[in-house]
């Protein structure tokens, strides 16, 4: 996974909840997760990979 083991995510998740509120980590994580999925779609459409099967 990236050559991050486990003590190096632990040390990350720590970070960001000093950086970050508790209650506002959800809300940053969804908005990342949404970025990244908005990302991937531009990226299908431009080199046109789309793997989706036509309806019928």
């Amino acid at each position: 996974m990236f050559g991050i083991g486990l003590p190096e995510i632990i040390v990350i998740l720590v970070i960001c909840l000093v950086l970050f509120d508790v209650k506002n980590l959800p809300k940053i994580a969804r908005s990342l997760g949404k970025a990244i999925k908005e990302f991937k779609n531009a990226q299908k459409s431009l080199t046109g990979d789309d793997n989706e099967k036509p309806a019928g």
